[in-house]
């Protein structure tokens, strides 16, 4: 829908708004009102380019969109009835808990080994571990591939599936042969599309999960959204939305939490938010409550930072991974909240 700054256009202006959407198999129908007409583009209107075209028209004050520019994400696509099971929990079904260190220290395994025990015995469906990490600084600690194998390890001996990051084809290669059952494309990379599509490539017709997370500079969560029908374009639909904290930041938190999103998301696309509370604020103090936030806000999942011995961690484990006593009373109250949130939802 083209809605002109002026009244209505004239006719040499209609003229030109045809002829563009002309070439994208689109016509004009004038809506004409008692004060303003505005303009319906009658067609398929997801074509950038044409919207770009229109939108860059002077006389042009803004193009409402009547479809949705995910052909595959929204809510009303051929996959809205899709769901995702990871960790033996169908998302929307029951609450997904995935639980683990940030970093792998592959000099020392036992850490991450006992945080996997811990964590499903405080209740967690899947472990995280970082095995390859991105770093702002060159010198810091970047993973080990060898951290890979004590992911698998830790996954055979607690038998949970496990989700880890991956940067570049390389390590979408060795963690997929490896058996990872969750890719995660961190906030970094979440506007990465060449990556985005290595990953639908790789993981088309498997059983794999992607967990994506926003990146701390996306704008509209139509980027969000379009940054999951990347993955899903290219072969597979499993990708799982993970909230972790943008911009502006809030003093005391690492980032501005944007639990709040969710239902916004729900609105939108069919596609479950699992919530990632631990990067959101940064600070382990802060993380039960944010993670209640998420629950209360309608999330389906949460993605915790935990270590059994937080200052032994490497990474960002020693700030914000919350030790599994406090795992497991997040994960109580957080059942107990999704459980009153479904049982008491305003329909």
């Amino acid at each position: 829908m083209i809605l002109p700054k002026s009244n209505r256009l004239s006719s040499e202006q209609i003229a030109e708004i045809t002829a563009i959407v002309g070439e994208f198999g689109c016509k004009i129908q004038p809506i004409v009102g008692a004060v303003r007409t505005i303009y319906a583009i009658v067609g398929d209107e997801r074509d950038e380019l044409m919207i770009n075209r229109l939108e860059g028209l002077d006389y042009v004050d803004r193009i409402d969109r009547i479809q949705s520019p995910f052909k595959l994400m929204d809510k009303r696509s051929d996959l809205a009835s899709h769901r995702i099971k990871l960790g033996g929990v169908t998302l929307g079904e029951e609450l997904l808990v995935i639980a683990g260190t940030c970093t792998i220290d592959p000099k020392n395994p036992n850490y991450f080994y006992e945080t996997a025990a811990a964590a499903k015995e405080a209740g967690a469906h899947v472990l995280r571990g970082g095995v390859w990490k991105p770093r702002t600084n060159p010198y810091a600690f970047q993973g080990d591939v060898k951290s890979l194998d004590i992911l698998m390890e830790a996954s055979r001996r607690t038998g949970l599936p496990v989700d880890t990051e991956v940067m570049e084809d390389s390590h979408i290669k060795l963690a997929l042969d490896a058996g990872v059952h969750s890719l995660q494309v961190g906030a970094r990379n979440a506007l990465n599309y060449s990556l985005l599509r290595a990953i639908g490539r790789a993981i088309a017709e498997r059983d794999t999960c992607v967990l994506l997370k926003r990146s701390i500079h996306m704008g509209p969560l139509a980027e969000f959204i379009s940054a999951a029908e990347y993955i899903a374009a290219f072969g597979n639909p499993n990708v799982i939305l993970c909230p972790r904290g943008t911009t502006p930041t809030l003093d005391g938190y690492r980032n501005h939490p944007d639990e709040s999103i969710t239902p916004l998301l729900k609105e939108k696309t069919w596609a479950p938010v699992v919530v990632d509370p631990s990067h959101s604020v940064g600070k382990a103090t802060y993380v039960p409550a944010c993670a209640l936030a998420a629950v209360a806000y309608g999330a389906d999942g949460l993605c915790i930072e935990s270590h059994v011995s937080p200052s032994h961690g490497i990474g960002d484990d020693p700030k914000q991974a919350v030790t599994p006593d406090v795992l497991a009373l997040i994960i109580t109250q957080a059942k107990q909240l999704w459980t009153l949130r479904r049982t008491t939802a305003v329909k």
